[in-house]
Parts: structure tokens; C-alpha cells; sequence
């Protein structure tokens, strides 16, 4: 159960500033880490070992502090759990995975997989069947309680899971709130944390703000020709105006060759446009009616997250796009009384959108799931962690040491979550976040996939091509890869 108040009044130890930015990949991770093991810190030297793939930044950071809440929270004394850390790199991971699953080797006996690519190892085959080897109870409560999105990057077609949510990431819009009601808005009054406005709305007052406040830019983001504009930052864009790389939600996991591209409809269309009319403004000859421009740099066509976060720490941007961690480290610098932190805006009503599930505020889906080597000599004892690692106790303890948000929307609202400092205040809007998570479209032919969707949306608004040619070429690539696969 929840302990949600702790009766004292005192703010628990939260998370520090380094500790959480390390956690969330923006520092670095000495090399001489990688195939450590790490003994101690609970369980008993006669019982059974399990290797557990890890994190390499929580390894260094919290590595027995995790163990040993895993075994206050029912894991036995005779079991030790070995935290190995693999590549600070979320490829390199994925690959080292692949070839210890494919060479059938017994450890690690699980792994903490990228739920951004954990559906193809369920599709090839190499993970266990938890619907299998969980109790009913458990089962369902992945299901019913979790966050939904997170659970299904987890699971396969016929909704059996291989995987079980550790910790679900999501972005929003962190801004300075100091700005902003110096400009004479209320943030507070106007539920902005809670109640997302339109992309339009957003336009105006961004623009306004940066012009009372003197500001260099308005509005950052990230657009450069990398995974990150395919997956996340165009995928919200794209979705909150009713549109979608493949035709729905329902079709973001396949069946690939079997589904509709839809990057040349409107919605996808305007989605670009109205990028191009925040960078070049109303007189571009895409520009949207009705919608303010000029709010954004150029300089976004090659920046990613830690390029686009800088202008707001250093008072040079009303508002930034990015992930919680940023949160965290813009508060660290500005002051965290000065900032509030909003749902990414939409376009369209969720009612009035072109394609299925799509429409209203959307985040992109990040975070990590914990799996299973089929090939371990030690599935109980892997059982027993996982059922430890569900406890809820655990998963805020996660919080407060790492930073890791935890994957039940229930205890976004929880005193414990509320009191962990850096990212505690902003929890009602991450929850909103959360529950309109949409995952990138991750199948074995993905990678292909998303190299050629961040080359022509970043193409097309840059100037480069219209949103048309670009999306039209767009379609055709699509459409060959999908056979191809």
C-alpha cells in the first residue's frame, strides 16, 4: 500500500539535482562499469543469484539502495539480485540484448528494456511469456492500473505481456512562469498545470509574452534529423491535430505491410505547417491562419534536448518542450518558484479528430520495462523480484532515489510523489501527460522508418520541400519498407 503521509509534516529526501539529472542519461557513466557484478546489500551468499540488466547510471548512483528496497518489499533473504549495467546508449543496449538472446545465453536473467524497442523482441520471440508465469492478480493489475500506453509497448498482438512498466517518461512544456505573469496572465487561476489550451491560444501567448518580456525566442522544441523528432516531438505534434503515421493507434504495432500510410493527409499537413509558421511566421507561404509566428528559432531544425533547454535556463526563452528531467535541472538553475510546467497543447478536440485515437494533447511514451530471458536457470527466484518491483512502495522509493516516475497514475497523487523535490510539484500535469502517452510506432522495421520520417518533416519545415512533396516522398519510402519487412 501507498504510504501517503507521513504524519510529521517533514518533506522526504528528495532527489538532488545531479543525482536526477544523471538518472535520466544527461551526465556521463565511467566506462570501467560495464560487466561489473555487485554483491551485498541483502540476501544471503548460499542462495540463489539473479543478474538483473540494468541501468548504468542508477548502478553507480543507487545500486544497493535499490537492492535493498526490493528486499523490503518481500524479495527473500536467500535471494541476491545483481544490478549489471549495460551501455549509457539505448541502441548499444538494445544490440548487446539481441546478441545474448539470440546466442541463448542464461544471464542476464532479465533485463531493463527501452519500451521504445521492446516490442520487437516479443515479436521475435526471445522473451517470456509473463500472462504465463504471473499470478491472475498480478496479471490484471499490470493491466487495469498501470498506465496504458506503457503497458502496451509490453505486450503482443493478442494481449499477452512480456514485460512489466518500471517507469514511464513524459514530456510536457516547462515555462517561466515569472514571465508570464509579469505579462499579466494567471497560470494558476487558468488551470494551466491541469487544463491544456490550443496550439492557436499557445501561439498568442507566447508571442506576447516575448515581446513584453524582451525575450530572444518564445517557444523551444527539438527538430533535428534524429530519432527524436520521428518518435516524439512531430509524433505529438502530428497526433494533437488528428493525424497519424499510420492511420491509428490501433495500427502502431502492425501489421506491417498490412496498414495504411496516412503522412500525406491533412492533419499531417497542417502539423507542419504550423511549425513553419512559428519559425518564419505568417507571411511564410505555408503559414496557418490564424496562428502567431515567429515564436520559435530556426536553430530547432538541428537542436535536441539538451540544445533546446539552454534558452530557457538562460532567460532567453518563455517556454521549452522537453522531458521531466529538465524539469528539474531549469529549476535547479532558475528557481523552481518561477517556472510552471504545462500538457503539450493540441489542435484538435480528441471528438474531432481524422484518425482513430488520435486528437487533444498527446506525449510521447518513454520509459523502461523490466523482462525476462526465456533462457534463465532461475525463474522463481526472477518472479519473486518482479512481484517485489511491483510493490508500490518500491516503485516511489524509485522516485525518490533516481528520479524514476512511477508507472500507476493513482500514485501520481500520492504524498510521497508530491514530496519529492525537484519533480513532486509538477505531478498533476505529468499524470495528464500520462494518460495521453502515445508510443512511437516501434516495429522490427522502425528504425528504417523513423531515419526517413525525421529526414522529410525536417525537410519540409525547414523550406526545403513543401509539406506535400515531402510527405508525398515520405509515403512512398514508408510504403517500401513496410513491403520490405
Amino acid at each position: 500500500m501507498v504510504d501517503g503521509d507521513l504524519g510529521n509534516g517533514e518533506r522526504r529526501r528528495g532527489v538532488s539535482r545531479r543525482r536526477f539529472v544523471q538518472a535520466t542519461g544527461a551526465a556521463g557513466i565511467a566506462t570501467g562499469l560495464a560487466g561489473c557484478i555487485y554483491g551485498g546489500g541483502g540476501g544471503g551468499g548460499d542462495g540463489t543469484t539473479v543478474v538483473w540488466g540494468f541501468d548504468p547510471v542508477a548502478v553507480q548512483n543507487s545500486d544497493e539502495e535499490i537492492r535493498q528496497a526490493l528486499h523490503d518489499n518481500g524479495l527473500s533473504d536467500d535471494i541476491t539480485v545483481n544490478l549489471n549495467p549495460g551501455s549509457q546508449d539505448t541502441g548499444d543496449r538494445q544490440n548487446k540484448y539481441n546478441q545474448q538472446l539470440r546466442a541463448q545465453e542464461t544471464t542476464p536473467d532479465m533485463f531493463l528494456m527501452d519500451s521504445g524497442w521492446t516490442i520487437p523482441f516479443i515479436e521475435r520471440g526471445q522473451l517470456l511469456n509473463l500472462s504465463e508465469e504471473l499470478s491472475d492478480g498480478d496479471v490484471q493489475t499490470i493491466k487495469n492500473e498501470y498506465f496504458e500506453a506503457s503497458v502496451s509497448t509490453a505486450q503482443d498482438g493478442n494481449g499477452n505481456l512480456f514485460g512489466v512498466p518500471v517507469f514511464p517518461d513524459f514530456p510536457s512544456v516547462i515555462y517561466r512562469k515569472d514571465m508570464v505573469e509579469e505579462a499579466g496572465y494567471d497560470p494558476e487561476g487558468d488551470n494551466w498545470a491541469t487544463e491544456p489550451m490550443t496550439w492557436q491560444r499557445f501561439s498568442e501567448v507566447i508571442a506576447d509574452v516575448q515581446e513584453q518580456a524582451g525575450t530572444r525566442y518564445g517557444f523551444t522544441t527539438q527538430f533535428d534529423i534524429y530519432e527524436g523528432t520521428a518518435c516524439c516531438t512531430f509524433n505529438e505534434f502530428m497526433t494533437s491535430w488528428g493525424g497519424a503515421y499510420f492511420g491509428g493507434v490501433d495500427n502502431l504495432f502492425g501489421p506491417v505491410g498490412d496498414r495504411p500510410i496516412t503522412v500525406d493527409e491533412q492533419p499531417v499537413l497542417d502539423a507542419i505547417r504550423m511549425m513553419r509558421t512559428f519559425i518564419y511566421g505568417e507571411d511564410d507561404e505555408e503559414a496557418l491562419d490564424g496562428y502567431t509566428g515567429g515564436i520559435v528559432p530556426e536553430n530547432v531544425l538541428s537542436w535536441q534536448e539538451q540544445d533546446s533547454q539552454g534558452p530557457i535556463i538562460n532567460g532567453d526563452a518563455i517556454a521549452n518542450r522537453n522531458w521531466p528531467g529538465t524539469i528539474v535541472e531549469v529549476g535547479a538553475e532558475v528557481d523552481h518558484d518561477k517556472i510552471g510546467v504545462m500538457p503539450i497543447p493540441y489542435a484538435v478536440e480528441e471528438g474531432e479528430a481524422q484518425a482513430q485515437g488520435t486528437g487533444g494533447t498527446a506525449a510521447a511514451l518513454g520509459g523502461w520495462h523490466m523482462t525476462v530471458n526465456p533462457n534463465t536457470e532461475n525463474k522463481d527466484a526472477v518472479l519473486e523480484v518482479i512481484k517485489a518491483a511491483m510493490s508500490e512502495d518500491f516503485q516511489l522509493t524509485l522516485m525518490e532515489i533516481q528520479g524514476w516516475l512511477p508507472p500507476k497514475p493513482k500514485l501520481f497523487e500520492s504524498n510521497k510523489a508530491s514530496e519529492v523535490e525537484g519533480i513532486g510539484d509538477y505531478m498533476e500535469t505529468l499524470k495528464v501527460a500520462g494518460e495521453n502517452a502515445i508510443p512511437r510506432p516501434v516495429t522490427v522495421v522502425w528504425p528504417d522508418q523513423s531515419s526517413a520520417i525525421a529526414e522529410e518533416v525536417n525537410a519540409a519545415v525547414s523550406r526545403d520541400k513543401s509539406p506535400q512533396d515531402a510527405m508525398s516522398s515520405l509515403k512512398s519510402t514508408l510504403e517500401s519498407i513496410e513491403q520490405s519487412g
